[in-house]
């Protein structure tokens, strides 16, 4: 996945720091418009084979000041577009939660019942969650996922209780 970013800065020290990812490639390379643009793009190693990069764009033909969050910009709710990444257990989601708290970020704790999930949102506006799956999925989870989908108007699930971990006091860094 690549996203656009309007500080590359902030966007660097939040992947490195606060998600743990780590800086794997940067590139720079004209961006073919008539003025002459250039970008970097910049990749970050998420675990697990994955990869995220941000364009830091410097292009006189892309709208100055554009919004980068994805669903803001988009006249939808924040939660909407947004990026997940897996915790492969709950001891890991747990770990990336205290991360989060001591980088001074208040996070999102969701028990869904089938996964359990933590968010917080990117110097872009842009929410990050981490996710681990507590279930195994079963054939009639599979036929009641196909239920759902072809149906109109399905039935409601109740609401998942919601917990808020507040943000620590960031930790000096060394």
């Amino acid at each position: 996945m690549a996203l656009a970013t309007t500080d590359i800065d902030a966007t660097h020290r939040f992947y490195t720091e606060v998600m743990g990812f780590t800086l794997v490639k940067a590139v720079a390379g004209a961006t073919g418009s008539p003025g002459g643009g250039w970008a970097k793009h910049v990749f970050y190693d998420t675990g697990g084979g994955e990869m995220l990069a941000f364009w830091d764009l410097h292009d006189d033909t892309i709208p100055q000041g554009f919004d980068p969050s994805i669903s803001r910009g988009l006249g939808l709710p924040e939660w909407v577009n947004h990026i997940a990444f897996d915790a492969p257990d709950i001891a890991a989601l747990e770990r990336h939660c205290r991360r989060w708290q001591e980088h001074g970020i208040e996070v999102v704790d969701i028990d869904h019942g089938w996964c359990h999930s933590i968010y917080a949102t990117d110097p872009n506006g842009i929410l990050v969650e981490f996710c681990c799956t507590t279930t195994t999925f079963t054939p009639a989870d599979t036929a009641g996922a196909e239920r759902v989908l072809r149906e109109r108007a399905p039935e409601l699930e109740a609401a998942p209780e919601i917990t808020f971990h507040p943000a620590l006091a960031p930790q000096p860094t060394t």
